[in-house]
């Protein structure tokens, strides 16, 4: 049998695939996917909506492996498999099968020892039926979301609507972050939102009064919005058991929601306007009917988010925003995103000098918020914003828990596109220059621990440092002196250690 090498891509050939497609870090989800049980991956394998989602999120490799066993009705041994892989693909080529084997897609092989030819590949069949039940169409399961039907009176939201209101949701949810401890009152999100910034570690109360953000909430700020929102899901995710809430049907009806259509166009719809009239067709919405009680109940949260609009909260039709669409995609989440996809850098907006003077081209107060997390603000006309980056400035946003690296990256993400002539994209002195500021505030690093001192003996003082050195608790050591210093973690083992020691030799 004769099949196609697998080619490994090189660490340094260029692609322009996001982490979701085709990216050498795996998705978060995946992650997330990798600590679940079996039973509850077949679960989630019944519905062919998940599958293709997760099929998406797997890294190419691991896509090529799932396609050459897909249509085969019988597994296939593991050496034929292993003869299509070249040599220096061979340990990537066990690692994607290890990662199969972990999501239950591929079974667990036996650890009985044996010959590897013994060894045979074979899809899980409740995968391998709901992903060729996707890609060839069938069946009435509806889940990939149903229609719902059309309403002259309550039409559904065009495009242009559904994506002003995902990106007035999501900018709330940002601007109440970057805004909190200022003295400004932005608008509020919903409670639902503030709890579960508060479970993700990115804002927290302070004397247990106003919420205000975290070191961690100031580096979320500075990630891609489809970042920011796949660490929001993935605590909801985790928050579910305790809400009493099936995980199986949640993590559904979130990849259910990837797979559906922004500003779905019903195909009569279309047919009438063509027979009638040259004005564009209306979007359709999608019925809740077939929804479960638990996928009924994330309609509100997912309202808040901005992922899902409805007309009003009790309405039997939603329509799923570009922020849902996208979830497993490696297409910008929100229309002025400097996203990953193809087209990224049109929403370009920023200047940076070698004089480490900063322009940036926007009027966008939650831009403006983020740019004043680390540059020194100067002026502000209708569309600029002039500033200066400052070791004070950089200094204020290492103190919050930013990294040079981020601000770096920050200014490379959202660049204009004029600065993209240049090569390399940002003046070298400056990204240099901010990794000096933190390297300054990094010179000196406090830790807690314990000084150990005062040995009787040279003997003594060895023998309790070589004890404390098979613990791995040692920072720093004196053998002239007799002293060293170890972590607050080995404490307690030291001093039994000593305890031990002296009562023997007394």
């Amino acid at each position: 049998m004769v099949g196609p090498s697998i080619r490994i891509k090189p660490a340094g050939e260029s692609s322009k695939a996001s982490t979701v497609d085709g990216g050498e870090t795996s998705h978060r989800l995946i992650g997330f996917l990798l600590s679940q049980p079996q039973s509850t991956m077949n679960r989630l394998y019944q519905k062919p909506s998940s599958c293709l989602s997760i099929f998406r999120l797997l890294q190419p490799l691991e896509r090529q492996v799932v396609m050459n066993l897909l249509w085969l009705e019988t597994p296939i041994p593991g050496a034929t498999m292993a003869a299509w892989v070249t040599r220096e693909g061979k340990r990537p080529y066990q690692e994607a099968l290890s990662t199969l084997q972990s999501l239950h897609i591929l079974p667990q092989q036996s650890t009985r020892p044996g010959p590897p030819q013994s060894v045979k590949h074979n899809l899980n069949p409740t995968f391998k039926a709901s992903l060729r039940q996707a890609i060839t169409g069938g069946g009435t399961s509806g889940s990939f979301g149903i229609l719902a039907e059309n309403d002259d009176k309550h039409p559904a939201p065009d495009i242009e609507a559904l994506d002003a209101f995902a990106l007035e949701r999501w900018e709330t949810i940002l601007y109440y972050m970057v805004s909190s401890g200022t003295g400004q009152f932005p608008a509020k999100p919903s409670q639902g939102v503030l709890y579960l910034l508060q479970r993700s570690g990115l804002m927290a109360t302070v004397h247990g009064a106003t919420l205000q953000i975290t070191s961690a909430g100031f580096q979320f700020l500075l990630h891609p919005p489809h970042e920011q929102l796949w660490e929001l899901l993935l605590q909801y995710l985790q928050m579910a058991e305790e809400r009493q809430m099936d995980l199986v049907e949640v993590l559904s009806f979130l990849l259910m929601l990837s797979t559906t259509e922004l500003g779905k166009v019903g195909i009569h719809t279309i047919q009438f306007i063509a027979q009638v009239t040259q004005a564009l067709p209306h979007a359709q919405s999608y019925s809740t009917e077939n929804l479960s009680a638990t996928q009924k109940a994330m309609l509100e949260d997912l309202r808040d988010y901005g992922l899902i609009r409805q007309r009003t909260a009790t309405s039997r039709k939603f329509s799923p925003t570009r922020l849902a669409t996208t979830l497993t995609s490696s297409s910008p989440p929100l229309p002025t995103s400097a996203g990953t996809g193809d087209g990224s850098h049109v929403q370009g907006f920023i200047v940076l000098e070698t004089n480490y003077r900063l322009y940036a081209y926007t009027d966008n107060p939650l831009q403006i918020a983020v740019l004043n997390l680390f540059v020194t603000l100067k002026y502000r006309f209708p569309n600029l914003v002039v500033g200066q980056i400052t070791r004070d400035s950089v200094k204020k946003a290492l103190a919050n828990g930013i990294t040079a690296d981020q601000i770096i990256s920050y200014l490379i993400t959202h660049a204009h596109p004029q600065m993209r002539k240049n090569k390399p994209l940002l003046p070298v002195t400056v990204q240099d220059q901010i990794r000096l500021w933190e390297l300054e505030r990094n010179r000196v690093k406090s830790q807690e621990g314990y000084l150990y001192t005062a040995f009787a003996s040279h003997a003594d003082y060895e023998w309790v440092l070589d004890y404390a050195k098979k613990l791995g608790v040692v920072l720093w050591e004196n053998p002239s002196k007799r002293c060293f210093f170890g972590s607050v973690e080995g404490h307690m083992n030291i001093r039994g250690y000593i305890e031990r020691r002296s009562a023997g030799n007394a």
